[in-house]
This record gives C-alpha cells, structure tokens and sequence, in this order.
C-alpha cells in the first residue's frame, strides 16, 4: 500500500512538472492558470460554443501589435490556425521580439460582430494592401470607438465576426 501511494504522489509530481515545464518564459498579465489548453481549431469551428467562456490557447507568436502590443496572434504549428490575444492597452504589452516563439495564453473568449461598414472598409484595406498600398503612417485602422479598433488592428474575420480572446495573462518562452 504504502509503495502504491508514493508511486501515485510521483507520477502526480511529474505530471505538474511537465505541466509546469510547458510553461517556463516570462508572465505577462497575470500569467496562464488553466492546466488544459482549448485547440485553437476546436475555438474556431463551433466558436458560439465558447462565446463568455475563460479558454487557454497554446501555440507559436505569429503577429504583434508594432503599435502597442496590444494584442499577438497565437498560431496552432500543425493546423495554420490563429487566434487573436487582445489585451487592454498598455496593460499588458507583447514585445514584438516573441514572433516566433510559443506562447500560452488565456482570457475571455469573445466574438466581435462587425457593422457591413467595417466589413466593406476591411475589403478595400485588402484591396489596396494587395495592390502594394501603404496604409497612411500613425492612422488607426478602424474609427476610434468602433467595436473592431477593441478586437485589434487586422483581426481575423470569419462570417463578419472577429473572434477573439480577451487576454487576462501569458507566458512567452525564450
């Protein structure tokens, strides 16, 4: 009994260590508190079902904010799959050197509903972006005060919404 016990309370020790090891780098906000994370792709194919639920994400940086950092785009290696980390500006702020690295994140789960306006200006900002455009230096992307300026510049969109988490902590590795 007693050999069944300590070999139990080890595999429990390993366990949190390798839950711990995934987590090594540095904390921003108040860092990651869900052990388990939600694939991203999971999120994404029945988001309605996540929609005002607290949801961690794990995966590669592949965007930051260059204005703020107030928001980076986590991506799932093997699906291509990204997700959108906004955060308060200036509250918590992604350094644009993590592209590249893995990332865990959580907060709250949200969809954005974008008016048909946002939705046609976000057309014709591809548009020109495909022609070889640059966008006016220092302008916001959308008008101040509009729902998708809060989800964060260029925000994935998938049939007019933006899904996104509202970032309340990560952890970034070196």
């Amino acid at each position: 009994m007693k050999r069944t016990v300590a070999a139990f309370v080890v595999v429990i020790a390993l366990a949190g260590l390798a839950v711990a090891g995934d987590l090594e780098g540095t904390s921003y906000g108040k860092g990651v508190t869900i052990t388990e994370p939600t694939p991203i792709a999971t999120l994404l194919a029945k988001p309605d079902g996540f929609v005002g639920q607290q949801v961690r994400v794990d995966g590669v940086i592949t965007g930051v904010c260059e204005k703020r950092g107030c928001w980076m785009q986590v991506t799932d290696q093997e699906t291509g799959q990204g997700i959108r980390i906004k955060v308060e500006d200036g509250v918590i702020v992604f350094p644009m050197e993590s592209m590249g690295h893995r990332a865990a994140a959580e907060g709250m789960f949200e969809a954005v509903k974008l008016t048909p306006e946002q939705v046609a200006a976000r057309a014709e900002a591809a548009k020109k972006a495909a022609e070889g455009a640059a966008a006016a230096a220092g302008e916001p992307c959308e008008k101040a005060g509009e729902p998708a300026v809060k989800a964060g510049c260029g925000a994935p969109v998938q049939n007019d919404t933006i899904y996104l988490i509202r970032g309340t902590g990560a952890v970034i590795q070196s």
